[in-house]
C-alpha cells in the first residue's frame, strides 16, 4: 500500500482503456513521493511539481497532459495547481485536464465525518492530517489543504483548460468536502465532470479492480473514467501523456 507497485494493475489496465478509446499513443507517469512520517508538507507538493516539470520536458504541450490522483494523492494534484504560479512564469503550464478520484479535499475538516459504510474514520484521518501537515504549517494553509482556498480568481487560473473530472462513492467520508468543491468550481463558470457513484466508498475504482468478482465490474469506475477523458481531450496523436498521483 502507499506505493506505485500497488497500483500497477489498476496503471496498465487505464492504458489499456485508453488505447481501446481512440487515444494515439498514451503514456502514464506514476510519481513515488515520499510518505509520512519520512517527510511532511511541503516535500510530497516539491515532488509532485518534480514530476510535472519532468512531464512537461517530455510533452511540451501541457494542453495534452491530464493529471490525476486519489485520496491523498488528488491532494498533492490541488495543491500543485493552487500554486502553480510560483513554479513557473507563466499560465501556459496548466494542465488541459484533471480528473481526481476521492480526493481528500480539506485536510482537516468537521464534516470529514465517519460513515457507516466507510473504511476510513475520522479519528485516523485527522491524525494522519495532522501528521503530514507537521508543525511548521497551519492547517488552514491553503495548499497545504486545498478546500482551505476561497479566493475564487485563483481557482479560475488554476483550472485546467478543458476542466475537472470528480469520481467518488456517495458513501464515502471525503464527500462533502468534495462535493462543496464542485459546487465552488460550477459556480464560477469551471467545467466539471462528476460522478457519484450511489452506495459506494473511499476510492472505489481502485478497489473494485482487485474485488470485482467479473471483468466488467472490476473495469467499470476506469471505463467511466477513460469516457469522461475522452469528452475531454480530443487527442488522438502520438504523445498523450498522463501523471498519475497515488495515496
Amino acid at each position: 500500500m502507499g506505493s506505485s507497485y500497488f497500483y500497477m494493475e489498476f496503471l496498465l489496465a487505464w492504458v489499456t482503456l485508453l488505447k481501446e478509446a481512440g487515444f494515439g499513443n498514451p503514456a502514464l507517469f506514476a510519481l513515488e513521493y515520499s510518505l509520512v512520517p519520512d517527510a511532511v508538507y511541503p516535500t510530497q507538493v516539491e515532488e509532485t511539481f518534480a514530476g510535472y516539470k519532468y512531464v512537461l520536458s517530455i510533452v511540451e504541450n501541457a494542453s495534452k497532459v491530464c493529471v490525476s490522483g486519489d485520496s491523498a494523492g488528488a491532494t498533492l494534484i490541488l495543491s500543485m495547481l493552487l500554486s502553480i504560479s510560483d513554479h513557473f512564469d507563466n499560465h501556459g503550464q496548466i494542465p488541459g485536464l484533471a480528473v481526481l478520484i476521492s480526493p481528500w479535499v480539506t485536510i482537516i475538516s468537521e464534516k470529514n465525518k465517519t460513515s457507516p459504510s466507510d473504511y476510513l474514520n475520522q479519528k485516523s484521518l485527522h491524525l494522519y492530517g495532522s501528521q503530514y501537515i507537521g508543525t511548521k504549517a497551519s492547517r488552514n494553509d491553503p495548499i497545504a489543504s486545498p478546500g482551505r482556498c476561497k479566493d475564487l480568481n485563483r481557482w479560475k487560473r488554476i483550472s485546467p483548460s478543458q476542466g475537472w473530472c470528480f469520481v467518488f462513492g456517495s458513501e464515502e467520508m471525503l464527500a462533502p468536502e468534495c462535493r462543496d468543491l464542485i459546487a465552488m468550481l460550477r459556480n464560477i463558470g469551471i467545467q466539471v465532470d462528476v460522478h457519484e457513484e450511489l452506495g459506494f466508498i473511499h476510492a472505489w475504482p481502485i478497489a473494485t479492480l482487485y474485488l470485482g468478482t467479473t471483468k466488467e465490474g472490476r473495469l467499470h469506475e476506469l471505463m467511466v473514467i477513460v469516457k469522461m477523458m475522452k469528452g475531454r481531450l480530443a487527442f488522438e496523436v502520438e504523445g498523450d501523456c498522463l501523471m498519475g498521483n497515488q495515496k
